[in-house]
């Protein structure tokens, strides 16, 4: 069986990750655990529309640390994409420059459409194999891919007029952890006022989505980033946060509300006590809880025949970048 070696990077708003795998017929095989470095690349870009000098020497320093690990690696391709931050700043030449001469590689600022089309394919990739196990894993899917600068709902087919692995609707949305706490939660904790302003602006972003994307057809939610991963680990009680036990995880509408209202009433130090919470999420994960929790209300209103409960998962857009890449590969050599 051929396969091949690949590498991706995904660069978002919070932060950076890097995925080596190989890639054949059936699927990829990720030959170490993923790297993830919390940068905050984001950090200020929805109010100046630039990169802070800070941010860009955070994020040049992971990639030299992802350098580093490539070496290890005969990797034949790597991508870098970059999103939402990324799309918005005004200097992102000088974050591209820096990018080149440590991976010698030009990053992708992608459009909100690719980007929920790969993270639509990372995800559903793995659903074959977990069928026979997930109980609600009905067509079809919506994909959720909750970043620090936005948020890409991705609908598949119905199984039977198209297949459920295609994209038959997208929408990427200007809101994410990072824009919703920097713009609206101001307090630690945030005020009512803050909260219902930020449901006020998710639910602006909402509305404009679900004129894109078909809803009320969804019967199954699929939630992938680390916001979403966060709050998963949260409504299930961990006390630390297991990446075994979240992925996959079925996660009731009752237990995420409950784990996003407790979330929601901590000050940063509590938050940073809670060991389930990676270090660089502590500020910024309260905007993406909003975030999560109105969209699922949202959704529990609009789609008629949706299961009472989420699949959580920690495949998404880096796992569809390498799938992508090493497919294309693999195209080239045939």
């Amino acid at each position: 069986m051929s396969a091949v070696t690949v590498a991706g990077i995904d660069c978002g708003t919070n932060s950076i990750r890097l995925m080596i795998a190989n890639v054949d017929e059936n699927g990829l095989h990720e030959l170490k655990p993923r790297d993830t470095r919390v940068v905050h690349l984001g950090e200020k870009v929805d109010q100046t529309h630039c990169f802070t000098h800070a941010a860009l020497q955070r994020t040049f320093a992971a990639a030299e640390e992802f350098a580093d690990i490539l070496e290890h690696y005969q990797v034949e391709a790597l991508r870098f994409v970059a999103t939402s931050a990324s799309r918005d700043a005004l200097n992102r030449d000088e974050f591209e420059a820096g990018i080149q001469r440590i991976l010698s590689v030009t990053p992708e600022v992608i459009s909100g459409e690719e980007e929920a089309q790969l993270s639509f394919l990372g995800a559903v990739s793995v659903l074959k194999a977990r069928q026979q196990s997930a109980s609600i894993l009905q067509v079809p899917y919506l994909v959720v891919d909750l970043g620090g600068g936005s948020t890409e709902l991705v609908m598949g087919g119905d199984g039977v007029a198209s297949p459920a692995d295609q994209v038959q609707a997208s929408y990427s949305m200007d809101i994410g952890s990072v824009r919703m706490t920097e713009r609206h939660l101001l307090s630690d904790p945030a005020t009512k006022q803050q909260i219902q302003e930020a449901v006020s602006d998710i639910d602006s972003s909402i509305d404009r989505a679900f004129q894109q994307v078909p809803v009320r057809n969804v019967k199954t939610v699929i939630g992938v980033s680390g916001t979403i991963t966060t709050m998963s680990a949260l409504a299930v009680r961990l006390k630390t946060y297991d990446r075994e036990a979240v992925d996959g995880a079925q996660i009731s509408m009752a237990q995420v509300h409950e784990a996003n209202r407790k979330l929601l009433a901590m000050n940063s130090k509590e938050r940073s006590d809670c060991k389930v919470i990676h270090p660089g999420r502590v500020g910024v994960i309260p905007g993406g809880a909003i975030v999560w929790d109105r969209l699922l209300e949202r959704l529990q209103e609009q789609a008629q025949g949706m299961a009472d409960a989420y699949i959580a998962s920690e495949h998404g857009l880096l796992d569809g970048v390498v799938l992508d890449l090493g497919r294309r590969c693999l195209d080239r050599r045939s």
